[in-house]
């Protein structure tokens, strides 16, 4: 029969095994010391890649610790021990640095494989439980993520361990990134898809509207032709140029209403009379999300594209932005 839990008994658990894995960490944080400095430099002196293994849940930290440091400018894989010693060990070469994990440091399965790292020139990087462990005395350096207790009731299953293990790796990745000089741009780069990538990497040339797509009418035309432009271009505005394509207004769907609420009868209207001149502008080489801050900081939904001489080149819509995923 399953014992019954309460809610605040369930509460309380939560609460303990999140409180006693920030204290483990805490307790690790005050003990970092040169060992941690010595790792690090290892990471920014390799002239290869890092490798990360372990096994269990150790190899699951490891794949995460692996994809952290490959996303922050660290190149970096994973590799399972028990496979490297069966062919994956060729894999890792002299100017690798390798990242073994083992809270135990008598994984057998990492101990099979790391004389052989050795013997091939790549330092190794261990991240244990202790200092006094077989691992730990056969790698470069060690970095100690001892904890006094796991989080688990039992003190059985990983927890604290895993959280430090982990945390550890944040760490080195961390540390790496800012040795590097690593910025927000060098991490969209690593990922496009994301909402970062998306606002740094993603110009206005990517999203605008351009050829025939465009709203245009010369500065001659008259306010019917802008309005049978603005209804066939559907985004709610055209921009109006001279003979030589340079911008000289704009005029919107909300300035025909206004217009239309002035004088009443517009047909005899000639569109110079009536635009807006002189309008907001944006070049094609800008970022997506400096158009769009254009957009929010002027409460307009579109905005003209155009060259270094002010000629007409494109047009944006605050819906194409949306639809890149910009905003």
């Amino acid at each position: 029969m399953k014992p019954e839990i309460s809610e605040k008994g369930i509460l309380n658990l939560g609460r303990h095994v999140l409180l006693e894995e920030a204290k483990e960490l805490e307790a690790i944080a005050g003990r970092l010391d040169e060992t941690f400095v010595k790792a690090v430099t290892l990471i920014l002196n390799c002239k290869g890649r890092v490798v990360v293994s372990g096994v269990g849940k150790s190899g699951h930290i490891a794949r995460k610790i692996a994809a952290t440091l490959a996303s922050t400018g660290s190149p970096a894989f994973f590799v399972h021990a028990a496979e490297a010693a069966h062919g994956d060990l060729g894999m890792i070469t002299k100017d690798d640095v390798v990242i073994a994990i083992s809270y135990s440091g008598t994984t057998s399965e990492l101990l099979t494989i790391i004389p052989t790292v050795i013997r091939e020139g790549a330092p190794v990087i261990s991240i244990t439980g202790s200092d006094d462990n077989t691992l730990a005395k056969e790698a470069t350096v060690n970095l100690n993520v001892h904890v006094s207790r796991e989080a688990c009731p039992l003190n059985l299953a990983p927890t604290s361990s895993t959280t430090a293990t982990l945390a550890m790796g944040d760490a080195l990745a961390v540390a790496c990134l800012d040795a590097k000089g690593f910025g927000p741009e060098d991490f969209a780069r690593s990922h496009p898809g994301g909402a970062l990538g998306r606002r740094l990497l993603t110009h206005v040339r990517d999203v605008m509207r351009s050829g025939e797509s465009t709203p245009v009418v010369r500065i001659d035309a008259s306010v019917m032709d802008a309005v049978k432009e603005i209804t066939k271009k559907k985004i709610g505005m055209t921009a109006i140029v001279d003979e030589t394509d340079k911008v000289k207004g704009i005029f919107t769907e909300g300035d025909l209403r206004r217009l239309i609420e002035r004088v009443g009868d517009i047909r005899p209207l000639k569109i110079r009379d009536v635009m807006t001149p002189n309008p907001t502008t944006i070049q094609p080489q800008a970022l997506a999300a400096e158009a769009a801050k254009i957009l929010n900081s002027t409460l307009r939904n579109q905005l003209l594209v155009v060259d270094d001489s002010d000629r007409l080149i494109g047009a944006l819509h605050i819906h194409d932005l949306m639809t890149a995923k910009v905003i």
